[in-house]
């Protein structure tokens, strides 16, 4: 049987009565109103946002009978904020996917239970004259809408983040209107807006008001052409009036205060172009975002004058041999993807939360974003312009779904759906083609191929010829101007950079997936990438995690995720995949990029001599003048600290410096690190002056630490020894072990009468899996069964000396029905004063055909007394670090509290880790506990077990142990980005190997921290 389509499911329906789209601009009475870019300032502006009533049914055919009738009775219903998502507020359900369409696949139609949010707002209007016009723009309504004026049907559109304007003037009436909004969640384009993200509904974007001429601008456009040399610009305008009665415009061009050029600009049956030849102007680029103002000025047939400002950039993008090119030189993208998402409010935004974003993203170096996927709100693409970030602004357009049909491009190529296609790419174009951040235009992602891409990018093209267009489902670039995929793995990438002949630049619009703890590997993404020339940059995915916020009963704050409000299917906390978290907190995969994308690269020269080379990884950028701050320390002790501020250095230059320090006075102290640290030298406008740009640091090699073994006096009393059926007992006065006869383990260290290990060490394989695991956890957990692995009890022997005690125990390690493992001998040396040495081998056993090839880690743990939950450490810090995210923790000595050593992330997983350390201490008060290494180890300190972080599933939600757990680790295998991407590199991968693990536990004195860790007493 052939179903009708209804208004919301008819595809050969892309609007009706809307008015055509064009670029952002507001009307001004006065020059100095119009150059402050205040839309609230501008003629006739009204914003319409605030509180709406509200009547939420299950489908449009349930909407009450008259609704939109201008007496229809609304004073008993909700109220609801607009802008927001109707979930965000409480009606329908809460729903993540990743890739799933909520309902069957039936293309164009969708589920007759189709929940529908029916608006209603009263407008007041004064008398309007004859030449002036009422336009009600919304800024973006999820998924499609009818609007109604005073019971009458103004008009109906959809693509749900683009704007929608209509013209009222015709419904309204002096005094009282009354406006109704129906609001569908699903429409046909519902199939073209399956992005990764919570399905959202309802009136999300500001609602704005303008009173307009009815003869006045309609639409304005500039373009930007260079010379040969990229000296001279040629500045292009066109637009055009709503009718023919202005004859003509005024131009004038500023940059800042400055004058630069004006002109006439002739009107002909209501339309105008014109170029003007700007000399020598200073360029936009993203490191060096140079604005210009263009101020029209004309006259309306009223006599009333209206002024309407542009932000320009003088920006070329271009791709000449193979390379693109803004302003004539190769650029880089250092770029990450961006989801409109707030904790509170969903895909609702504001202005000073996109601020705040843009800001971060200048602040950790990131110079590039793609709007994914879909068009941000108009005011990201101006503040892209202000602070400097290359845009991709991709099309509202996904069609995930129908990758799990056998049939991806079921839509993407029927020339059916053609017109729907290309109305997103022109709409999108039309109102963002002024802005000089966008370099490229993006056909919309993961929606398969076919001929509506093909039809989208002609249509771009004739309107825009100046851009490039991306799309990473043309696997064969036929229809895309760079060669872009994601998430590739390395060795494939290489061969991408390798194969450049005649083909076209590459960048990756994906990788580096952010999801928990990670994303690790960026490294070596980043050298691969600057090795090549094909290799232009990337976008890691992605800015923010989705999380919405909640508060637990003891008001604690924690983040919602897929499958917390019962929805099914979901794909969980796949939506927690940010560098920030919901509340912008900065991750450390965040602070890692940073360091990765570092615009400075230092590099030894002669450290003994004070020399370092200066390489400028800006592509348009001299760093003449940035602030060189340096420090001299031996652990935490400063030895010396200087500022400098750095030559003429432009970029992709190099230069040797010779740093101003005293290396002479420095080489007299032990293990003396030189920190540098190049900072901003005056306010920018996203950071304030001394903003640290990037950081390193280097060891003097000649005062590099080799501890000792120092033979201290005896203050404790002879050896008592009990060796009893279950139990080994070795005191004295200072201390006392007891070892299990049964198990082979210490059950218990006391020193000087207090209990200090309660258990342990004990060699652990496992970790809590992190995101990045997800691909690994299942083998890990049921066919190797890491989780479960034991040690099986060789023998306890004892050895006492005249100042020690060795306890030797030797066991196998394994797990349930495996024949490989660990033969481990674990040597213990107490001394007389209470010093516990720990000397563990590990000999590899590889029997049978089913041998893990990566574990997550090598490893001891012990439970440690809790009241000793002051930490420091030598080693990588203060963040957390592994093997293959740790560039941007340098080496020093740092301190916290156990509780502050975890990394909260949104969904509990393995945290905490700090890199090459070389010992570390646990005090409570004046009492303090050195664990000095004898190689440099990574380890973790938790106020929680391991078993407790794996039960958690949210924030708050980890239950405490009685003791503190330490682990240190002989390796631990790096985090990757496997949960969409590439897996741990091999260098960051721990195997089945021969292993060995020295450290010492002793009480030492309160300041004594440094000099006591340079030797050991025991061995």
């Amino acid at each position: 049987m052939r179903r009708e389509m209804k208004r919301w499911e008819n595809i050969h329906l892309t609007g009706i009565n809307r008015l055509p789209a064009h670029t952002d601009f507001y009307r001004y009475e006065t020059k100095e109103n119009a150059r402050t870019f205040n839309k609230e300032s501008s003629i006739g502006y009204t914003l319409l946002d605030g509180v709406w009533k509200f009547l939420f049914v299950d489908a449009p055919e349930l909407s009450p009978k008259g609704f939109e009738a201008e007496d229809f009775a609304v004073e008993g219903l909700d109220d609801i904020e607009v802008p927001s998502s109707w979930q965000i507020k409480g009606y329908g359900n809460m729903h993540y996917t990743d890739v799933l369409y909520p309902f069957a696949i039936n293309p164009p139609f969708v589920p007759q239970e189709n929940p529908t949010g029916i608006y209603f707002r009263e407008l007041e209007v004064s008398d309007l004259a004859d030449d002036e016009a009422l336009i009600l723009k919304f800024n973006g309504v999820d998924s499609a809408f009818d609007l109604y004026v005073n019971g009458q049907h103004v008009g109906y559109s959809k693509v749900s983040r683009v704007p929608s304007e209509f013209d009222i003037t015709e419904y309204v009436k002096q005094g009282s209107n009354r406006l109704t909004v129906r609001v569908y969640q699903f429409s046909d384009g519902t199939y073209l807006e399956d992005q990764d993200m919570w399905w959202l509904s309802g009136i999300f974007r500001s609602v704005e008001l303008f009173k307009i001429n009815k003869n006045t601008l309609q639409d304005v456009f500039v373009e930007t052409l260079p010379d040969e040399n990229y000296e001279n610009f040629t500045l292009k305008v066109g637009g055009e009036f709503l009718t023919n009665d202005v004859k003509g415009l005024f131009a004038t061009l500023y940059h800042r205060d400055e004058k630069v050029d004006q002109f006439d600009i002739e009107v002909a049956d209501g339309k105008f172009e014109t170029s003007k030849l700007v000399e020598k102007p200073l360029l936009w680029n993203a490191e060096e975002p140079n604005l210009y103002h263009l101020v029209f000025e004309y006259c309306l047939p009223n006599g009333d004058k209206e002024i309407v400002p542009l932000r320009v950039g003088f920006r070329s993008i271009e791709v000449i041999d193979n390379e693109i090119r803004v302003n004539g030189k190769r650029i880089f993208f250092n770029g990450v993807n961006r989801h409109d998402s707030h904790p509170k409010t969903g895909r609702t935004v504001s202005y000073e939360d996109m601020l705040q974003d843009i800001k971060m993203m200048k602040q950790y170096n990131i110079n590039a974003v793609r709007s994914a996927h879909y068009p941000n709100n108009d005011v990201f693409y101006d503040l892209c312009d202000e602070y400097g970030l290359y845009v991709i602004d991709e099309a509202d357009l996904e069609c995930h779904g129908f990758e799990n049909t056998g049939n991806y491009n079921w839509i993407s190529d029927n020339e059916l759906w053609e017109k729907q296609y290309v109305d997103r790419a022109v709409r999108m174009v039309k109102r963002d083609r002024n802005h000089p951040s966008i370099v490229m235009w993006s056909l919309g992602n993961e929606s398969g191929a076919g001929r509506n891409f093909t039809a989208m990018y002609n249509a771009i093209k004739a309107i825009d010829p100046t851009r490039l267009v991306h799309y990473e489902g043309d696997r064969v670039a036929a229809y895309s101007d760079v060669y872009t995929t994601m998430y590739t793995r390395l060795k494939p990438l290489e061969e991408i950079g390798k194969n450049a002949e005649g083909k076209k630049p590459h960048i990756l619009c994906e990788y580096g997936h952010a999801m928990g703890n990670g994303p690790g590997g960026l490294t070596e993404y980043q050298q691969l990438m600057r090795k090549y020339p094909r290799l232009q940059g990337g976008f890691i995915w992605e800015w923010c995690d989705h999380g919405i916020e909640t508060t637990n009963e003891n008001g604690e704050t924690y983040y919602l995720y897929g499958g917390d409000y019962g929805d099914f299917p979901t794909n969980g906390n796949f939506c927690i995949d940010g560098l920030v978290y919901p509340d912008r907190t900065p991750s450390p995969g965040l602070i890692e990029y940073k360091k990765v994308i570092e615009p400075i690269v230092t590099e030894e020269v002669n450290v003994a001599e004070g020399k370092i080379r200066v390489k400028n990884l800006y592509d348009f950028k001299n760093i003449s003048g940035i602030v060189l701050h340096i420090e001299v320390k031996s652990f935490g002790t400063l030895i010396e600290e200087k500022e400098i501020k750095l030559p003429s250095i432009q970029a992709h230059e190099v230069a040797e410096i010779t740093l101003p320090i005293d290396v002479a006075k420095a080489a007299q102290h032990d293990d003396v690190r030189i920190y540098l640290s190049y900072r901003e030298a005056e306010d920018t406008l996203y950071a304030e002056k001394g903003h640290e740009i990037t950081k390193e640091s280097f060891l003097l090699d000649s005062t590099k630490l080799e501890k000792s073994v120092k033979t201290i006096a005896s203050i404790g009393s002879d050896f008592i020894i009990e060796d009893e059926a279950a139990q080994l007992i070795v005191e004295n006065d200072m201390f006392k072990a007891v070892f299990s006869n049964v198990y082979g383990t210490l059950e218990s260290f006391e020193s000087e009468g207090e209990e200090i290990i309660n258990k342990g060490p004990e060699v652990t394989l496992w970790r809590a899996i992190i995101d990045n695991d997800m691909y690994k956890k299942d083998d890990w957990i049921n066919k190797y069964f890491l989780k479960n692995t034991k040690e099986q009890l060789g023998e306890v022997t004892y050895e006492v000396s005249e100042n020690h005690v060795d306890v030797v125990i030797t066991k196998f390690l394994s797990t349930v029905n495996q024949a490989w493992g660990f033969h481990l001998t674990y040597n213990y040396r107490i001394t007389k004063n209470g010093a516990l040495n720990i000397d563990l081998k590990g000999e590899k056993v590889l029997r049978g055909i089913e041998i893990p090839e990566m574990l997550p880690r090598i490893g001891v743990t012990m439970n440690f007394n809790q009241d000793y939950n002051d930490v420091t450490w030598y080693g990588r810090g203060d963040s957390e670090s592994y093997q293959d995210t740790k560039r941007s923790q340098p080496i020093g000595l740092y301190n916290k509290t156990v509780e502050d050593m975890h990394t909260d992330y949104v969904y509990p997983q393995e945290n905490g880790s700090r890199c090459d350390t070389s010992f570390l201490s646990l005090a409570k008060g004046d009492h303090k506990y050195l664990i000095n290494f004898k190689e440099e180890y990574d380890f973790t300190i938790h106020d929680y077990e391991t078993s407790a972080l794996e039960e958690a599933k949210h924030r708050g939600n980890i239950k405490k142990s009685p003791f503190n757990v330490l682990t240190i680790d002989y390796k631990q295998s790096g985090v990757g980005s496997n949960s969409c991407g590439e897996e741990q590199l091999p260098p960051y991968r721990t195997v089945i190997e021969d292993f060995r693990l020295q450290f010492e536990i002793r009480k030492i004195e309160k300041d004594s921290l440094v000099e006591e860790s340079k030797f050991f007493t025991a061995r």
